[in-house]
């Protein structure tokens, strides 16, 4: 056990450093701003502050971890060692020269998402909004390598001190916005699905559609057996999310009572686990979040633990508070569909901390790092799967999560670039790949 003196205990200092120590370092930790406690503990201990106790093992803090709310922080990212950092500190007797607590408590909270900055198209906080993006840190999960350089730290100081390691996993995931491209989209849809496939020469999806809709040909995005025959030969960790909201402009499913439908989910559900694709719509609408969950557990008749929203939109604070609201466990919304990299900084699950109530919540934060869309513009599956592999052993090294992003039409005969299905194949049997 860790002892940290702090002269004040906020609930941004406990959960920093809860999340660094205990959920990335596996080290119980505890806290007290009593010098004469402090004093007596013969374990291994640190303070953070202004300034020293004395001759202990120090950290100089910025002042972030004992505001309240939030206010325009100015920023200015450096280069240490092989990383990135920023809060930079000049006390001479502080173990290292930025603030990691603060630091990381900025990327964990989205702190720069609650202050004014231009949203994309879909109203969405844009990855070049982000400093990690305009710093060029976006591509490394450098919480978890600042909190292997903190381990180090300790281990100096306390050559017996104890760390619970943790494993790196991984955990693809599945997005279905539509469960069927052709297949009982109703005859309006279908026909007029057809004249615009016709008026753009798109012929072989003309015939294409004309024979699912028969029932000569399996419907080009009902590719859930394939994934589930992967599950039955390897097992692995696994999501696949259902949109059930009613069509708008932005949702494009069939209607979420239909049999064939339901089918499908509950068919999916026997081997993986199924979580709810928020709509649009009931991203920041508590009704309409209701009514979808009320269907999908209907469906799967178990209650929903997971979501991933729409175009992954999170409208801080109000959609998570939603979620928390429901009793949805975690979420998987934390990324940017078109760039690769880390969005929150890390890759190890972690709670959202409601910044506006000052009060860590229950919602398990899984932050993804790639999405098709991240290679939209490349055709070469060598380099797309080289690149997917980095950020794959960029995560191993830290012992970290790795969450892909898929989708059920992108193993079909429609997606444009064929390779994906091999990929996701790859990266589902890599560990048992290594082991031969």
């Amino acid at each position: 056990m860790l002892l940290i003196h702090v002269y004040k205990i906020t609930p941004r200092v406990l959960y920093t450093f809860k999340h660094i120590c205990k959920r990335i370092l596996g080290l119980e930790v505890d806290f007290t701003s009593k010098i004469e406690s402090f004093i007596a503990h013969d374990g291994p201990k640190l303070s953070y502050g202004k300034q020293p106790l004395g001759k202990e093992l120090y950290f100089q803090s910025v002042d972030l971890l004992f505001e309240h709310g939030f206010n325009e922080v100015e920023i200015q990212v450096i280069s240490w060692e092989d990383t990135q950092c920023f809060f930079s500190v000049k006390h001479q007797s502080t173990a290292l020269p930025f603030d990691i607590f603060a630091a990381t408590f900025y990327l964990l909270t989205r702190y720069e998402e609650y202050l004014p900055h231009v949203k994309d198209e879909l109203g969405r906080f844009a990855a070049t909004e982000s400093i990690a993006y305009q710093n060029g840190f976006l591509q490394e999960p450098v919480v978890d390598i600042w909190a292997l350089k903190f381990k180090k730290i300790l281990k100096e100081k306390y050559p017996d001190i104890g760390f619970k390691e943790k494993e790196f996993k991984m955990q693809p995931i599945i997005y279905v916005s539509q469960t069927f491209a052709y297949w009982q989209k109703g005859i309006l849809r279908s026909v007029g699905g057809g004249i615009r496939d016709l008026w753009q020469l798109k012929v072989n999806e003309v015939t294409d559609r004309i024979k699912v809709i028969l029932g000569i040909k399996k419907d080009p995005y009902n590719t859930f057996d394939f994934v589930i025959d992967l599950q039955k030969n390897i097992q692995r960790k696994c999501l696949m999310f259902f949109g059930l909201g009613d069509y708008t402009n932005f949702e494009k499913n069939i209607n979420h009572s239909n049999p064939e439908h339901k089918k499908v989910i509950k068919h999916v559900s026997d081997y993986l686990d199924v979580g709810l694709k928020v709509s649009y719509d009931a991203i920041a609408d508590l009704e309409i979040l209701k009514q979808e969950k009320s269907r999908i557990e209907n469906i799967v008749n178990r209650q929903l633990r997971s979501s991933l929203c729409s175009f992954y939109k999170i409208k801080l604070p109000e959609a998570y508070r939603n979620f928390i609201e429901l009793e949805i466990q975690e979420d998987y919304s934390m990324g940017y569909p078109g760039h690769a990299g880390f969005r929150a900084g890390t890759c190890t699950p972690f709670l959202f901390y409601d910044l506006d109530y000052e009060v860590q919540t229950p919602l398990v934060i899984y932050s993804f790092c790639i999405t098709p869309k991240s290679f939209e513009d490349t055709d070469n599956e060598y380099a797309v799967k080289q690149e997917i592999i980095d950020y794959l052993e960029k995560v191993e090294k830290v012992n970290g999560l790795f969450i892909p992003v898929f989708s059920n039409g992108l193993f079909g005969d429609l997606n444009e670039q064929p390779f994906w299905k091999s990929i996701f194949k790859f990266i589902w049997t890599r560990d048992e790949t290594n082991k031969n």
